[in-house]
Formats: C-alpha cells, sequence, structure tokens
C-alpha cells in the first residue's frame, strides 16, 4: 500500500507525463555552461529564476556601520566574512560570497540558477531615523541595479522602500521604478511592529499596484520575544509564523480587496498560512471581527505566490492540490544555512512532470516578474 507522499508524486508524474505526451515535449532545459555536473531529462526549455537570494552590497554596509553608528549599527570585514549589527537585529559572521557578485555566479552556475531576483534582508532599513532609512533604501537599490548593469541576463532587482515615512517611500518607489533592473518590490512583514495593513500604509500600495509591481515579503524582527530565543527558534519559527501573520493582516485588513491587480509573493512556502487557513475560515464564518471580508480567507491563497523553501515535499504537494502549480517559484534563500544550496535540485526531487517543473524553476517567476523569454 503507497502512502500518500508516494500517491501524489505518482499523480504529478502522470500528469506530467501526459501533457508532455500531447505536446510532444522532448526538450532540454537551457542551462549556463558552467553549471556543472547537473544532468537533465526530458525537461521544458526555462530560465530558473530564484526569487529568493539575498545581497548586501558594500555602500549599503559602509553607510550602515557608518552613519547608522549615531543608531546603533555597526559593520566589521574579515578576511574572509563579515558581520553587522541594528537595533533591530544583526548578523554574522556571515560569507562574503553575500558582497562578491562573482563568488555568487560560480554558486549559481554549480545549482543551475540562471537569474537571481536580488533583494535585502535583515534588518532591512527600518531601524534609523527618517533620512538615514531613506539613504540606506537608495543605496541598496543602487547597488543592485549596478549589478544588474553589469551582468543583465543573470540579475533583477527587488527595491526596498524606506517605509518610515510614505511620501518618502513612494518617492523612492517612483525613481527606483525607472532604474535598470528593478521589477518588484520587497518589503519586511512588518514596520517597526506596525502591520502591512495599518491605514498609513495604502498610498504606498496603491502606487505599487499602479506601477504593476509584486510584492515580495521576508519576515523581521519576528514574533515570540524571547520565548524563540534558543534554539534557533526565531528563524524556525519566528519566521514561518510572521509570515503568516503578514499574509493575514492583508487579506482581513482588506489590502487584497482594496487593491485587485497587487501580487504578493510570500517566503517559505507561506509559512504557516497554508496550513492554518482552515482556522481562519472557521473564523470568519463565526467572528464579527473577521466579516469584513466579502469571500472566505481561503479564497484569497491564490492571490499569493510562494516560494520553494520548505524543506518538504511534502509541503510543495500540499501547496499544489491547495493553491496549484501556478503559485510557485523557486527560492534558494541565498546564502543564509537555513537556505538551499541546491534549490533546482530540490524541485525536480519531488516528482513534477515537464510542464510542471518548467513552470515553477522559472515560468511562473517571470511571469510574476514580467522577464521576457
Amino acid at each position: 500500500m503507497q502512502c500518500p507522499c508516494c500517491l501524489s508524486k505518482t499523480r504529478r508524474q502522470l500528469l506530467g507525463i501526459m501533457a508532455a505526451t500531447a505536446g510532444g515535449l522532448l526538450v532540454t532545459r537551457l542551462v549556463p555552461a558552467s553549471a556543472g555536473p547537473i544532468k537533465r531529462g526530458a525537461d521544458i526549455p526555462v530560465r530558473s529564476v530564484d526569487i529568493h537570494a539575498h545581497y548586501y552590497p558594500e555602500e549599503f554596509l559602509h553607510l550602515l556601520g557608518g552613519d547608522g553608528k549615531a543608531f546603533g549599527g555597526s559593520y566589521t570585514r574579515q578576511e574572509n566574512s563579515f558581520s553587522f549589527a541594528t537595533p533591530a537585529g544583526g548578523l554574522g559572521p556571515l560569507p562574503l560570497k553575500f558582497i562578491d557578485v562573482q563568488a555568487r555566479l560560480l554558486d549559481m552556475d554549480r545549482a543551475g540558477v540562471d537569474v537571481q531576483a536580488l533583494s535585502l534582508s535583515v534588518p532591512m532599513v527600518y531601524w534609523a531615523d527618517r533620512q538615514l532609512n531613506a539613504r540606506l533604501a537608495r543605496a541598496w537599490n543602487d547597488a543592485a541595479s549596478t549589478v544588474h548593469r553589469q551582468h543583465p541576463l543573470r540579475f533583477v532587482v527587488l527595491a526596498t522602500l524606506p517605509m518610515l515615512d510614505v511620501n518618502d517611500a513612494i518617492i523612492e518607489l517612483e525613481r527606483t521604478a525607472e532604474l535598470p533592473g528593478v521589477r518588484g518590490v520587497y518589503m519586511g512583514t512588518n514596520i517597526n511592529g506596525l502591520d502591512l495593513d495599518d491605514p498609513r500604509f495604502a498610498p504606498v500600495f496603491a502606487r505599487i499596484e499602479q506601477l504593476g509591481l509584486p510584492v515580495f515579503l521576508h519576515p523581521q524582527q519576528t514574533v515570540g520575544g524571547s520565548r524563540l530565543s534558543n534554539y534557533y527558534l526565531s528563524n524556525l519559527l519566528g519566521n514561518p509564523f510572521d509570515t503568516a501573520i503578514a499574509a493575514s493582516h492583508l487579506i482581513l485588513g482588506g489590502v487584497l480587496d482594496r487593491y485587485p491587480q497587487l501580487h504578493v509573493s510570500l517566503p517559505h512556502a507561506g509559512g504557516a498560512l497554508p496550513i492554518l487557513v482552515g482556522r481562519l475560515d472557521a473564523g470568519w464564518n463565526s467572528r464579527p471581527e473577521t466579516r469584513r471580508l466579502a469571500q472566505k480567507p481561503s479564497s484569497y491563497l491564490t492571490r499569493f505566490s510562494y516560494d520553494t523553501v520548505s524543506h518538504s515535499g511534502s509541503v510543495l504537494d500540499y501547496l499544489i492540490a491547495n493553491v496549484g502549480i501556478d503559485h510557485l517559484v523557486l527560492g534558494s534563500d541565498y546564502c543564509f544555512d537555513m537556505g538551499y544550496e541546491q534549490p533546482v535540485r530540490f524541485v525536480e526531487s519531488v516528482g513534477l512532470g515537464p510542464r510542471e517543473k518548467a513552470a515553477v524553476l522559472g515560468g511562473n517567476a517571470a511571469r510574476i516578474l514580467g522577464l521576457r523569454g
């Protein structure tokens, strides 16, 4: 007797074979010449697009550790690593390939990743005052756009915004929308503890929707406090919980209703949201606090896309069954220790058919980011 996971995998393989047979598809995925030992079977040509890849440019780090000192920021670089700290959190020692673009390109080739969507990560830029907040965002966006200009076929940019002031955020949004390589906006799951349905952020979301840019979220300053301080639970549990909280505020707070063309992408396979959405539906049926929505919360799951950083094939099975293959996008969390060194191989290990695999590896991300073939 097969387990449910095996049955699900067999079902997807059969669907993929049927689709490939119907279309006569016997083609190979386009992989960089230096991609190394990765071997492919009969796949559909697609550029693999990693939408969850973090970048810390030195221009940004020097500003963080220089003018940021007045607000508790620091940055140190060693021979093979670097570290930084802010009141909103710090990291380190981290490998220099977070900074070194050439080392990053070698890793991408070894992993079979054709394109990375560069993004900032913890601590974002919300921890200083208004002026430095705006300067940090501008420094990161300019540096990331420069990387795109140097390697236009390998990198695109998810711009960060100075969300401490709405006017500053909109000014930077409109400026970066014209920068080469910018294909979306990156935002924390909360802004210094303020949730994303706070009315003060409404003009920012309205302008993002008008510009047709997708929003990608990432946890920062997560829930849990001291109860998650041990065992790295601030990441292991705090990150997926904070993603679920942010998405729930976007749903229950009416943000997705007010901006029907706004697309939001959730990290870590949606965190805890997909598995708990039935509980949100139950609340919608019984609690008056949730009834400002015209539809039950689960109907909004397809307003999001979900990256593949799940660490579980069965979680991807669940997403495919309940959200659909068109909403999964490749992610690596490059190059943190909780990410994937081989994100493409992880997707290939799940047993998708050719069309499904092509969609997850790059087709869905290309559609969301507006990339050409």
